[in-house]
C-alpha cells in the first residue's frame, strides 16, 4: 500500500485545517459527556453519489475513511463486509467505513478506477488511497489499518476520532470549551495561511521558527519541506530548465532544478534518481549540497515511502 503520491499544495492546508477539526471533534464529544466515544451507526455508513462529499470527503478531513466498494450478489464481499464492519467498532472511531453499493453507484465505481469487488480503498484529507482488492485476511487488514492511521496522524495530522456528521448541534454548542491548543499550533497554522496565500518564504519562516524549539515535529518538518519545494518551482520555465539539465549534466543547479520539476510532477523516481547519479560524480561542496537536498526531498514523500526506502539505499552505497 503506497500512502504518497504528487506533491500537493492542498494536502499541505488540509494537514492543518484537519488538525484543528480533529481537536475540535474531540472537545465536542468530551462535552456531551461521551467521553469520546461514538454512536456505532456513525461508524459504519452506507454512502451514495448524492452524499458523497459531504459523508467521505468532509469526514475525511477529520478522520480517516475506509471505503468498501461491494455488490450484493458478490461473495467475497459477504465475506469482508462483516470483518470491516467489525474492526470499524474495535478501533472506536480512529476511522468510518463507509459503504458504497457498486450497482447503484456505477459512477463513483468509476472514479475510483475500480476493476473489482470487493475493493477497498481510503480517503484523508480530501486524497484517496488504494488500500487493498479481495477477501484479505484479518491479519493484513489489521496492519493495513493501522498504516492507514499512521500515515493520517503523522503526514494529515488527523489525530481525532470520529464524529456523527448528522447529529445536530445542542442548544448551547456555542458555549463548547475551546479545543486545546498546542504550543506550536499558532505558529503552524500561520505557515498554512502563508501556504494559502502563495507567501512561501514566510511559511518557511513559520516552520523554521517551530523547529527552532521542536526539532522533531513532523508537520513542521514535512511543511518546511514543501514550502522550500514549491517556492524553488513557482517562477521556473519549465522548458528553458530541462533543456539547461539536458545541455549541462555536469552543472549542479541545473540538476537541482530539474529534479524539484521531476518531484512536483509526480515524476519520483526520476527525481531521486538524478540526484543520487549526481551525488556519484560530485565532490566536496557539490556533492554535499545534492545530498541534502535529496534528504529535503525525501522529507517531501515520506519516510514510509518504499521510493524514499530505495533512494536512501541507493545514496548509501554512493557515499559508503
Amino acid at each position: 500500500m503506497s500512502m504518497s503520491g504528487v506533491v500537493d499544495l492542498a494536502a499541505v492546508k488540509a494537514a492543518g485545517e484537519a488538525k484543528a477539526k480533529a481537536e475540535q471533534a474531540r472537545a465536542e464529544a468530551a462535552r456531551q459527556g461521551g467521553g469520546g466515544a461514538v454512536p456505532p451507526s456513525s461508524l459504519v455508513i452506507d454512502v451514495d453519489e448524492a452524499g458523497f462529499e459531504r459523508d467521505v470527503l468532509q469526514r475525511s478531513t477529520e478522520v480517516p475513511v475506509v471505503i468498501d466498494f461491494w455488490a450484493e450478489w458478490c461473495q467475497p464481499c459477504k465475506q469482508l463486509s462483516p470483518v470491516l464492519e467489525r474492526l470499524a467498532q474495535e478501533y472506536s472511531g480512529r476511522f468510518v467505513l463507509a459503504k458504497i453499493d457498486v450497482d447503484a453507484n456505477q459512477m463513483l465505481m468509476q472514479q475510483f478506477g475500480v476493476q473489482g469487488i470487493p475493493a477497498v480503498f481510503a480517503v484523508v484529507a480530501g486524497q484517496a488511497l488504494p488500500l487493498f482488492q479481495g477477501a484479505a485476511p484479518e491479519t493484513q487488514i489489521r496492519q493495513t489499518l493501522d498504516q492507514l492511521i499512521q500515515v493520517a496522524e503523522e503526514r494529515f495530522g488527523l489525530t481525532g476520532i470520529a464524529v456523527d456528521a448528522d447529529a445536530p448541534d445542542g442548544p448551547d454548542a456555542s458555549e463548547a470549551p475551546a479545543a486545546p491548543v498546542g504550543p506550536y499550533d499558532a505558529a503552524l497554522h500561520a505557515a498554512v495561511q502563508a501556504l494559502d496565500a502563495g507567501d512561501f518564504a514566510g511559511a518557511v519562516r513559520a516552520y523554521e521558527n517551530v523547529l527552532s524549539d521542536d526539532p522533531a515535529n513532523t508537520e513542521a518538518k514535512l511543511g518546511l519541506a514543501q514550502a522550500r519545494l514549491l517556492g524553488r518551482v513557482r517562477d521556473m520555465d519549465a522548458q528553458k530548465v530541462r533543456a539547461e539539465a539536458a545541455g549541462k549534466p555536469a552543472d549542479v543547479a541545473a540538476q537541482l532544478a530539474v529534479a524539484d520539476l521531476d518531484l512536483v510532477g509526480g515524476h519520483v523516481e526520476h527525481a531521486f534518481g538524478r540526484l543520487v547519479d549526481t551525488v556519484r560524480v560530485t565532490v566536496g561542496e557539490d556533492r554535499e549540497a545534492v545530498r541534502v537536498r535529496l534528504l529535503e526531498l525525501f522529507e517531501v514523500i515520506g519516510g514510509d515511502d518504499p521510493r524514499v526506502t530505495a533512494a536512501r539505499q541507493a545514496l548509501a552505497r554512493v557515499l559508503f
